[in-house]
Formats: structure tokens, sequence, C-alpha cells
């Protein structure tokens, strides 16, 4: 699992340029080892055939060789590895690591020449809101028979009928009114969960793609809003259901009044007792068939429409659903065309898909350009961290969240990681929860030091760290609807201030260091309590240690003449050989800058 001196990622370190044309040459570069002295090839498979070009020295340090090669972008995702040669045999280097057997080429390192993510979103921290309860502006509008209205202080109904029927009142204005808060943390792009009209308060069983709903403060407060996140240097993403909508859509009424409507053809009836396709079979949620060349029309026309409206990208619900359904399997299709739509309307939007486990077959295929990264981040965090005596669901599946050790966590980590491009990986939303998820501090017992182990690593792994509105001050919930709990703006007694103080100066930290947003990533040292890494780019290094308890201390031969403190304020000792000796703390994040 760590490869001791052999080492290649995606990062601009080791590949010369980050958005290759299709048949540019690229320069790749791996690192070896001083006494490797020969026998570095790479192997690529144009038109798939094995072909290996050798290596050369490109530079040497006092511990280390740096070999360079080139590869021809050939196809539009193109793959490489490295072999290394040597007096015990031959070894495989690709993005799963070292291995001194062979091994399938899913793993192999990636270049993609498809349309890259917009420069803006490498950097960027997402902060999610669930609009119904983040803020309030007081506006008193008339509630739709479906909707229950609740106080802002009442407790959610975190199950039962009255679930998706409680209204507490968060508006768009109130998110305007608020964004102060997101700017002293230092988030800088919005994700609001669906704002179109729907017979829910999640509104994922959307009335209408056309406007926005009336509870919510309809257009022109989303207009309102979309102005003054620009106005600040944020941006906004929305969120679109591309697998479905709801029951009382009028393009589903057409096509249940009559049987020889045009909107027919949009969905999948049946002879069965419901007569229609419905996701997860929930009846107030048809299910869209992408082989109509109408659906696909309207669902571009509605990406582009808000897109022109303000918009700066899109997150897509169930995307993994998506045009598939038994036979049928338009999804890479349907994200290529979603892709294209926005592009044209906006070429610097950004499109994340929504994905509960495996996600990886459905990037670097000109769809999606990240996901909300639940199986590869989320699930192995929890893991490692959740508290020994919780019982926690996770996204359906009928057991508990185990508790591993960081071994483990580690290992699903890159399992998943090696599967995609480095640009799909870092273009990924890495997340400790979110509005169908319980809360990181449930999910740590409480316990304020495992949180900020768990932010610790979502701010400084390569990935794209997205903050469910919330957990920045330590608000809890065991399920996603039991999460989904109201922002105690009036009652600064329930505000976890140390965490929120965590949270942004991990933010600002990420920031001010390229490393962190820009930089490779090398595994260091993993245990059962401990993991630490590095992070490097153009010269700089950044040492990351995470501890969910106290442990053994760990030496690391790091070359290193100091390791000063930028987070968490330990001492390390430095010996003369540059081995570092790290603090044995725990739960404890520490951050040190290596010269």
């Amino acid at each position: 699992m760590i490869d001791r001196g052999f080492h290649h990622d995606g990062s601009p370190d080791h590949v010369s340029t980050q958005t290759p044309e299709l048949g540019e040459t690229v320069t790749v570069f791996v690192r070896t080892p001083r006494d490797q002295r020969s026998g570095v090839h790479v192997r690529t498979t144009p038109d798939g055939e094995p072909h290996f070009t050798e290596a050369v020295i490109d530079r040497e340090t006092e511990h280390e060789t740096w070999w360079r090669a080139d590869v021809v972008a050939r196809h539009p995702v193109s793959r490489y590895r490295f072999l290394i040669d040597g007096p015990g045999g031959y070894r495989w280097l690709t993005a799963a690591g070292l291995t001194s057997h062979d091994v399938p080429d899913t793993t192999d390192f990636r270049l993609v020449t498809h349309a890259a993510p917009p420069a803006w979103a490498a950097g960027s921290v997402v902060y999610q809101i669930f609009p119904d309860r983040f803020a309030s502006s007081g506006a008193e509008r008339d509630l739709p028979p479906w909707a229950i209205s609740r106080g802002w202080d009442d407790p959610v109904a975190g199950t039962g009928p009255d679930t998706p029927r409680q209204v507490f009142g968060g508006d768009l204005d109130g998110i305007r009114s608020r964004l102060d808060h997101v700017a002293a943390l230092g988030a800088d792009t919005l994700y609001l969960t669906p704002v179109f009209p729907a017979a829910s308060n999640h509104r994922y069983n959307a009335s209408s793609f056309a406007e926005v709903d009336p509870l919510l403060g309809g257009d022109a407060a989303y207009r309102a809003l979309i102005d003054e996140t620009h106005r600040r240097g944020m941006r906004i993403l929305g969120d679109l259901t591309t697998n479905h909508c709801g029951d009382t859509h009028p393009w589903f009424r057409a096509a249940v009044r009559d049987k020889g409507a045009a909107e027919r053809e949009m969905f999948f009836f049946t002879d069965d007792d419901l007569g229609y396709e419905a996701w997860m079979g929930v009846p107030s949620l048809p299910k869209f068939d992408w082989s109509s060349e109408r659906l696909a029309g309207e669902m571009e026309e509605v990406v582009r429409r808000w897109l022109r409206f303000g918009l700066d990208g899109w997150r897509v619900d169930v995307a993994n659903m998506t045009g598939r359904l038994r036979r049928a399997d338009h999804a890479h299709e349907v994200a290529r065309r979603i892709r294209r739509a926005l592009a044209g309307e906006r070429p610097d939007g950004l499109l994340v898909a929504e994905h509960a486990h495996d996600a990886t077959g459905d990037l670097d295929a000109d769809g999606w350009q990240g996901t909300m990264n639940y199986a590869g981040f989320t699930r192995p965090v929890w893991s490692w961290l959740r508290g020994p005596e919780l019982r926690l669901p996770f996204l359906g599946v009928p057991a508990e969240v185990p508790r591993i050790g960081g071994g483990d966590a580690v290992a699903t980590m890159r399992a998943f990681s090696s599967l995609v491009s480095w640009r799909s990986l870092t273009h990924s939303w890495s997340i400790l929860g979110s509005h169908d998820t319980a809360r990181i501090r449930t999910v740590c017992g409480g316990d304020p030091a495992l949180v900020e182990v768990a932010a610790g690593l979502m701010f400084t792994l390569p990935g794209t760290p997205m903050v469910f509105a919330g957990d920045e001050i330590g608000l809890e919930g065991a399920w996603g609807e039991d999460s989904r709990r109201t922002m105690p703006w009036d009652r600064p007694e329930r505000w976890d201030h140390g965490t929120f103080g965590v949270y942004r100066d991990l933010v600002a930290l990420r920031r001010s260091e390229p490393a962190l947003r820009h930089g490779g990533l090398r595994w260091l040292h993993v245990s059962e309590d401990a993991v630490a890494y590095v992070r490097e780019h153009a010269g700089e290094r950044l040492l990351v240690l995470a501890a969910r308890a106290a442990h053994r201390p760990v030496r690391l031969p790091l070359a290193a003449r100091s390791a000063v403190p930028v987070y968490g304020g330990a001492e390390t000792a430095v010996s003369d050989d540059g081995t570092v000796t790290l603090p044995a703390d725990g739960p404890a994040l520490h951050i040190w800058r290596l010269a």
C-alpha cells in the first residue's frame, strides 16, 4: 500500500498538461529511489496493443531519480503504466500502487482529452443548502394543500408521512440574507437542492422545470440571490433531476390523459398495477425514457435556460440511474448530451453527478466531470472515525457502517481513485455528509476532535470539499431526513463555535496553499489509528498526520531539513538524516510545511 520511493500521479508535477488535446504528446514523470539506474519503461496500449517506451533520467536528488517519458494521447482516454525492472524481477506501477505481479489494465493511469472541467472548480469549496431549512426571510406566503406549516425551532419529523410535507419556511431571500456566514466560512460555491415547484419540501418531484417555486420567492428571488452571489465573487449550482419528474408535472399529466399524446414517449408505461415505471417504485416519481428525442430536447433546454438565467453549473440527481432501465442503457449518452448543452451555453460551467456507490464506470466519458464521492471518500472516512458504539445506516445499505482501521480506509480510497483519471478525482466532491445522510458530528459520536480529523481529511486530500450547511457549527442527525434540521441562527448557544473555527481555518489553509488545491498525493504511513501523507506541488511539500486515537510515534524518512507547523501547532523532531518523527496524540490533525 505504501510504495516507498516509487511514485507517479496525475498532478502537474508528474504530467506536463492537465488538458491534453487528442493526438498531443504528453510528458510524464515517475520517481524512483536513487539506486534505480535502469529498467524503467512506460507502457501504453495504442489501439489496444501494448507498446513500451524507455524512460530517461530527467534529474536526480540526493535520494530520488526522476524519469521522463512521452505518452501520446492517442485516444479520448489513453492509459499508461510503468514497468520497473530490476535484479529481483519486474514490477508494475499503476494508480493502485506498486505490485510484483501482473495486474489488469483497469488501474492504469489515464490521460483524458475530453473537454476539461472549468479552471475555477479545482480550487472551489462547495456549500450545500437545503432551502427550506437554511434561512427564512420571514415573508408570509399561502401554503399549498399538501404542506404542513412548522415553526423554525420545531423538531424535524424524521420519519412518517409528514416528513416530506413539513414546511419550515426557508426561502431564497433568507439564503441571500445569510451569505455573510458563507463568506466568513470561506466557501465560494453554493449548491442548492432543487428550487422548482413540487408537492414536497425536498422538491425532487418537480411539477415544473420552467419556474422557481413561489414558496421560495419565485424567479425574482432566485434572480436576486444569483446576482448577489456573483457580486461577492461566488458561484451557484442548481440541482436537476434527469431521471424523473413529479407525477403532477405537465409532461406526465399529458401522457396519462392521452395515450396518443406526444409526451407519452417520454415515460415508461406498463401493464402492472401502477401503470408506469417510477424511481424505486415511488408513485410520485415517474421515470423518464431517454430513448425519447422529445425528452432529450426538452431536458437540454432546461439545462440551457437556467444557465442563461445565471447558474454556473448543475449537480445532477441520481445520475447513476438516469437513462438506465433493464436492457436500456443510455446513461453515458445522457451525460454527454447534458454536458454539451451546458458547454454550449456556458463553457466554464460545471457538471457533477450524484452517485451513491461506484461511479468509476460513469466518469471519464465526456459527460459528468465529477461525482459526489460517497464510495471513495465518505464511506471510508465514516468507517474509520465512527463512534465505536454507534449504529449507523448508509444510503440504503441493510447493514450498519463497519468500524475499520486506517489501512482498510486508505485501501478503499485508493481502490476507487485508481479507476478514474486524476482530473475526475480532483473534481469529485469530498463530502462528510449531505441532506441524504447522517451528519458527521453524529457519525463521530459527538466528539468535536474526531470531527476536526474528518474535516482535515476533506480539506487536505485530493477532491473538492463540499460542506453540508450546519456541519460547520456542529449540527447533528442520524439519517438523511433527521439531518435536515433548521439552522439555529437565533440560538447561538446551539453552535459549536470551535468547530466553526476549525472549518474556517482549514478552508483558509486550502485557499493559501497551492499544494492542497493542485498538488499530488503520496501516502507515507498507514496504521489502525493514524495515517500520514504528503501533498506536493512545484517544490512545496505539506505533510499531514490524521489520527483517530493515540498511537505509536511515526518516523518518516523524508529527507527534510525542517518541519514547520501550519496547522495543529505540534512541533516535530527532524534528525540529521532528514527523518521526521511525528507526535503520537489523538484524536488529532497536524499539518507541517517541509523544507
